[in-house]
């Protein structure tokens, strides 16, 4: 993990059998793979992130073929409140170019059309290629198609007995390679929506909803991601 976990997340984690291992470098990744770990999982909640330690921690993560998984929040914070970089920069540190002819390929999963046209807006500006899709089916068919260096994704759009884009991921040798980002729009009033498209409201790494509902979904998610 890193940063170290705020306590509801640590005892998820523990109640789910889990020994958080806190790392602060590309280095001491490197000297956890010996223990075969389950996933790096970046949860920046306790602290900011940079685009330089988030890109560092990705690589690591990435040579020694562990799923890499982070967090972030929608609407949990003003953009004057949010600390860190502008999630977009994180984003695309995220999900380096495979070649210097393809923009990085993005595949952004959520079933609310405001929030998926908000998102896309946002990292295309910063040069990502983008492809949307509503549902789990519609996510699987687009991977076929784009192979995307990174998946980004509504947690409650996450089933509690599958994730067909996690299964097609590990099914075709790229779930070490592609991090997975997931968000909640937990929190947010439906209301509020209209401000994604404005951007008063964004994607935040640094901030995401801690109840017991959206903490149960993302160790669920972690399992279903380190079960080789």
């Amino acid at each position: 993990m890193w940063p170290a976990p705020d306590p509801s997340t640590q005892q998820a984690l523990s109640d789910r059998g889990y020994r958080p291992v806190i790392v602060h470098s590309r280095e001491e990744v490197d000297a956890q793979i010996a223990a075969f770990p389950a996933a790096l999982f970046v949860d920046p909640l306790t602290g900011p992130i940079t685009r330089t330690a988030l890109q560092s921690l990705r690589q690591a993560a990435v040579a020694a073929e562990v799923p890499v998984l982070v967090t972030a929040g929608l609407g949990q914070a003003t953009r004057e409140a949010a600390y860190g970089a502008d999630p977009a920069v994180l984003l695309k540190a995220l999900a380096p170019r495979d070649s210097e002819q393809h923009p990085s390929r993005v595949l952004l999963i959520d079933e609310h059309e405001e929030i998926a046209l908000a998102l896309t807006e946002t990292l295309e500006r910063r040069g990502l290629q983008v492809a949307r899709a509503a549902t789990d089916t519609e996510a699987v068919a687009l991977a076929t198609q784009m192979r995307p260096n990174l998946v980004v994704m509504d947690l409650m759009q996450v089933r509690r007995r599958r994730a067909g884009i996690v299964d097609w991921l590990r099914a075709n040798g790229q779930l070490n390679r592609t991090p997975l980002v997931v968000y909640t729009s937990a929190g947010l009033d439906e209301g509020e929506l209209h401000r994604l498209a404005s951007g008063e409201t964004v994607l935040f790494l640094a901030e995401r909803s801690t109840s017991g509902e959206v903490q149960g979904r993302i160790v669920d998610l972690l399992a279903k991601i380190g079960t080789n």
